[in-house]
């Protein structure tokens, strides 16, 4: 069985003072580097057999704490970038619910297109898909690690589940530097695909 486990970035400064990242280039701050090398640590036990990036700095340097524990080279797909967040990108989600109430309702809402520049679910969805796609296929029957970020996480697993928007939208968000593990069963089961083995995994995680 193929196997994709889907992991988040570490903290960056955005995060820790609610500012909208999307496709900002923000780096990890010292609480996210430490995230990273304590979910590679758990991660290398998994034995991955390739390793997918974003290309934002810190997808990139969140994958490369776990490069550096298995020897794994870390192939770029520009695809796997967080969802592009428009007029949006750099300011406070408190400033975005003042100036833009009617788009920020919209978007809280979990509307497809809530205006404002903002990427369409549908085109992140597409792209990321794709992009999982593609990263599973590098090693067919063993097991790929994708750094990524929070929505792009969410949305392209939700579109590998084959899972409509509303009830990709019930998935929790993925938590700095934990991961979603999917398992493509067709080969055992017969015709049943990705399902979902488990969720925000991480160093902090309960089970």
């Amino acid at each position: 069985m193929t196997r994709l486990l889907v992991w988040r970035h570490g903290n960056t400064d955005y995060n820790a003072g609610g500012r909208v990242q999307g496709q900002t280039d923000a780096p990890l701050n010292a609480r996210g580097r430490d995230q990273a090398a304590a979910a590679a640590a758990l991660l290398a036990a998994y034995h991955p057999d390739a390793l997918v990036s974003s290309d934002l700095s810190r997808a990139y340097d969140t994958a490369c704490s776990l490069a550096a524990l298995t020897g794994l080279s870390i192939s770029v797909d520009t695809r796997l970038r967080e969802r592009h967040f428009g007029e949006w990108q750099g300011m406070l989600l408190s400033d975005i619910e003042t100036r833009h109430p009617t788009e920020y309702a919209r978007w809280r809402a979990g509307h497809p297109s809530p205006g404002c520049g903002i990427e369409s679910l549908d085109d992140l969805s597409k792209r990321v898909l794709e992009a999982l796609q593609d990263a599973a296929a590098l090693a067919p029957g063993g097991t790929v690690v994708v750094t990524t970020h929070g929505g792009a996480a969410r949305q392209g697993c939700g579109a590998l589940l084959g899972w409509p928007n509303e009830a990709t939208r019930t998935l929790g968000s993925l938590s700095n530097c934990h991961w979603t593990e999917l398992r493509d069963r067709t080969p055992r089961v017969g015709g049943t695909g990705w399902q979902l083995m488990a969720h925000n995994r991480g160093v902090l995680s309960p089970s």
